[in-house]
């Protein structure tokens, strides 16, 4: 039996999904997260799980993205061969115009980052499209959608390589995953594609994140096949490297490890690493020709609700107005500040534009002044109603590495705000000018956004999200991620919690 299903049905329901998926966590993620924050020792990564867990119940409550990078679209769609669509849409065309209604969203627009002419102008196409779509066909008279909303931060992580036969997959992750750094805003999951050809590996590994986190109870009753067993020894020793939430150091760096194999060449073992972030977004729904997918809303008390601690005996409140270069001098590495005060923000683009200017001796724009000020790395979601500004976390820091040495010695910046960690050429740099480097949360942008009480566009309007802009926060809790002597917790904390669960011979499984 034929089924029909209607153009404007399919549409509604990419539309409603990511919408629903911007704002709702899977309940599995929500789990596996309280599992994580209860068994966390390390007091930094405990903080930044439970800002994650706090900011996703505000979300579900205040409908606001998860997180600024609201993503770009992935969408698996397995089509019945007794199905037929109504009208000449295209299946990308309608998972375009569906992505397109939901990132333009009147009540919750979400953060457009997708791009045209990714070598030559890298121009906004200002909706989120074109999605990335997958299309299989398959016995049956319905259509099955899986759909997801991925960040780059997390995107930039991965890791694909040609393993010969006789290669230890095992080897090769273990390899590659301090290599990720806490770009990625772990405690996340890791999805392992292995087998077919280099790109089917990689697509195998996108779709192995939308099914379900379930190592516990895999765990629990025992891996039978090739791919069980090296999801579970992988969980295991992956934990054991002492990572952490944010890259922290602690007990817990992957919720779950995925993996999906596919009959390969007998000289070939095509292996790909994708990490999915703390702010997982995804959904899968069915369409039968009745109507469009229904999406239930999780109830508020399936939701852990755990309390951010306040300032106290161990947390610094800072007015960066006033700030000098003795006082950030007293700043530990690891230590908890709460800062208030004014900051600007730049990103990428941004901060080409800046250096070019200040490396040609010409002016900054007119209002932009980095003196004695710090930069937040950040491109925020539009505001709605009585918003100052839409979710605004952090993005990754390390892309603004090549830029540290001319914003510490040419424009008089005292310190930056961002995500993940460092690298030598920015430490030493951060060294060298007695600067610092604190770190937000990522995967708390709804949170952050809260302490954010004033903002306006200074420069780069046209940049969109990436412009420069001007904030009044209060209370923006961060952690001193580089200190002014150049100690970085991203290397120092993994190698002491590595040794830790050694020490407290931790039972991961």
């Amino acid at each position: 039996m034929t089924t029909l299903i209607k153009t404007k049905d399919f549409i509604q329901s990419i539309e409603d999904a990511l919408q629903f998926i911007s704002y709702y966590h899977p309940q599995d993620f929500l789990k596996a997260m309280k599992h994580a924050y209860d068994v966390e020792q390390n007091p930094a990564a405990k903080n930044a799980i439970a800002q994650i867990l706090a900011n996703s119940r505000m979300c579900a409550i205040g409908h606001r993205p998860l997180c600024q990078d609201t993503g770009a679209v992935t969408c698996f769609v397995k089509i019945g061969m007794d199905v037929r669509f109504e009208g000449d849409m295209t299946v990308q065309e309608m998972v375009d115009e569906g992505t397109r209604r939901a990132y333009c969203s009147a009540t919750n627009p979400l953060r457009k980052s997708i791009l045209r002419d990714p070598i030559g102008t890298r121009t906004n196409t200002k909706d989120n499209t074109p999605t990335v779509v997958h299309i299989e066909m398959v016995h049956g008279n319905a259509v099955e959608v899986a759909i997801a909303a991925k960040g780059g931060g997390s995107e930039n992580k991965t890791h694909m390589k040609m393993l010969n036969p006789s290669d230890s997959v095992v080897d090769y992750v273990l390899s590659q995953i301090p290599l990720m750094g806490a770009g990625w805003c772990p405690p996340g999951i890791i999805g392992i594609g292995i087998g077919g050809t280099p790109e089917k590996s990689a697509i195998l590994a996108k779709e192995s994140l939308n099914d379900p986190i379930d190592i516990q109870d895999l765990i629990k009753r025992g891996p039978k096949t090739a791919e069980e067993k090296l999801r579970v020894e992988l969980y295991d020793k992956i934990n054991r490297l002492g990572i952490g939430a944010q890259g922290l150091g602690g007990l817990t760096t992957v919720l779950d490890v995925k993996v999906k194999t596919y009959p390969c060449h007998a000289v070939s073992k095509a292996t790909t690493i994708i990490p999915n972030c703390a702010a997982t977004r995804h959904i899968d729904f069915k369409l039968d020709g009745t109507g469009p997918a229904k999406f239930t809303p999780p109830s508020l008390d399936s939701y852990p609700d755990i309390k951010i601690g306040g300032a106290g005996a161990d947390v610094r409140r800072v007015n960066l107005d006033t700030v000098t270069k003795e006082e950030m001098a007293t700043w530990k590495m690891g230590e908890t500040l709460l800062l208030s005060g004014t900051i600007l923000t730049g990103r990428d683009a941004a901060h080409k534009r800046i250096c070019d200017l200040v490396n040609a001796g010409k002016p900054l724009p007119e209002g932009v002044d980095f003196h004695k000020k710090f930069i937040y790395y950040v491109g925020p979601v539009p505001a709605v109603g009585d918003e100052v500004v839409g979710p605004a976390g952090p993005t990754t820091s390390t892309r603004m590495d090549k830029f540290v040495e001319t914003m510490l010695s040419k424009t008089g910046l005292y310190g930056m705000i961002g995500k993940s960690e460092r690298g030598p050429e920015a430490i030493a740099s951060i060294k060298k000018h007695k600067a610092v480097y604190l770190m937000a949360t990522g995967g708390a942008a709804y949170l952050v956004s809260k302490a954010i009480k004033a903002a306006k566009v200074l420069a780069f309007e046209d940049l969109g999200m990436e412009a420069v802009r001007e904030f009044k926060i209060v209370d923006m809790p961060v952690t001193v991620a580089v200190d002014s002597e150049g100690n970085s917790i991203h290397q120092i904390g993994p190698k002491i919690w590595s040794q830790k669960i050694k020490e407290i011979n931790f039972k991961y499984i």
